[in-house]
């Protein structure tokens, strides 16, 4: 099994506009991660999920079936 370091990186851009980007992160835990930065910086105006937000859950699926 191949670990991947767990990150948070933010941008900010000239506008001051922030983007919250979490690596290494599987599943809602993508999400917990960076719950509270989100909250810090103000106001969320879009979410993108990646795979890895959902290869928690079909994992889980697979393990249930």
């Amino acid at each position: 099994m191949t670990t991947t370091a767990k990150t948070i990186e933010i941008t900010v851009s000239a506008k001051g506009e922030t983007k919250v980007e979490t690596k290494g992160f599987t599943g809602i835990d993508c999400q917990r991660a960076s719950r509270n930065l989100e909250l810090a910086l103000g106001v969320r105006e879009s979410e993108s999920l990646t795979s890895d937000f959902y290869q928690q859950a079909h994992a889980e699926l697979d393990q249930n079936a």
